[in-house]
């Protein structure tokens, strides 16, 4: 591997520790060679991620001509052209490596643009049509990676274990999104609890606003439900990883539900000794053996 190509997944992995810690702890446990391949896929989201949300005090035209010109590089990139990025050649690389289909791509970075724009969902289809390219593409850019026994029942696990690890952190973060200027809680949800984008900015966790996070949680445990089952299709090398996974982000749940629904008070994380625990008995599970559901 020459030195620029080393760089780019060094640079990737990077990113992957110190934004992503539990996707990253979960990595740990694949095989090297393929572990660096999900660093690249972690560190294109993530980098175009703080193109979007690290440019906040720019005007919108701004960030969104600094992810057109990235997303421009990165096209030029797939036509060949040697690319000066820090993080692209190992991206470019993995694609070809593993022939990925380029349209979850061009869906994620449609995404991404929408994020500099759209501050709110009517319907939770109108969210799903988002997270279709923030959240189910990447699972399914992942699966040639993780490999399967059965690629094509595979995909619709892969995409609705996306939509699950989205919608937790979005839970999790609507604190950190109002911050931002954003609600990714559907409206029509609100309205179901008598609750407006206004009261949500009130930071107060009353009954309704517990109602709401709870019937969310509820939500999300059905994208898991629908989850599982792909799981034990996997190669078994990478059973443990996304096992692990699989675990960590629905004991973001967990604890959401153990703070009786307040996702004010504090932000929503999974103790250490608990993550310790999920990944070694993730390492002892005879791969195939189906999973457990999140709750």
């Amino acid at each position: 591997m020459d030195t620029d190509l080393a760089a780019a997944y060094e640079r990737c992995r990077e990113l992957h520790r110190e934004h992503g810690r539990t996707y990253y702890l979960a990595t740990r446990l694949l095989p090297a060679w393929k572990r660096r391949h999900v660093h690249a896929l972690y560190g294109f989201t993530r980098y175009a991620d703080e193109i979007v949300d690290r440019t906040e005090s720019r005007p919108s035209a701004e960030r969104a001509a600094l992810l057109t010109e990235w997303s421009q590089e990165f096209l030029a990139g797939l036509r060949g052209e040697p690319t000066a990025d820090p993080i692209l050649p190992a991206v470019l690389h993995t694609i070809a490596v593993f022939d990925l289909d380029l349209e979850d791509f061009e869906k994620f970075l449609r995404s991404m643009a929408m994020d500099i724009t759209v501050t709110t969902y009517r319907t939770y289809d109108d969210l799903l049509d988002y997270m279709e390219g923030s959240a189910a593409v990447i699972g399914t850019m992942m699966l040639p990676i993780l490999g399967s026994s059965d690629p094509v029942a595979a995909r619709e696990p892969a995409r609705q274990l996306g939509f699950a690890f989205q919608l937790t952190n979005f839970i999790r973060d609507v604190a950190e999104d109002l911050d931002r200027g954003r609600v990714y809680l559907p409206e029509e949800h609100l309205e179901e609890f008598g609750l407006t984008r206004r009261v949500l900015q009130r930071r107060i966790a009353t009954p309704a606003v517990k109602a709401l996070i709870k019937a969310e949680v509820a939500r999300a445990r059905e994208h898991y439900a629908a989850a599982a089952p792909g799981i034990p299709m996997l190669e078994p090398a990478s059973q443990a990883c996304m096992r692990t996974a699989f675990q960590l982000y629905g004991g973001i749940l967990d604890e959401v539900e153990a703070a009786d629904y307040d996702v004010f008070a504090r932000r929503a994380t999974v103790p250490n000794r608990r993550r310790a625990a999920v990944a070694v008995r993730s390492l002892l599970t005879r791969p195939g053996t189906p999973i457990a559901s999140a709750a």
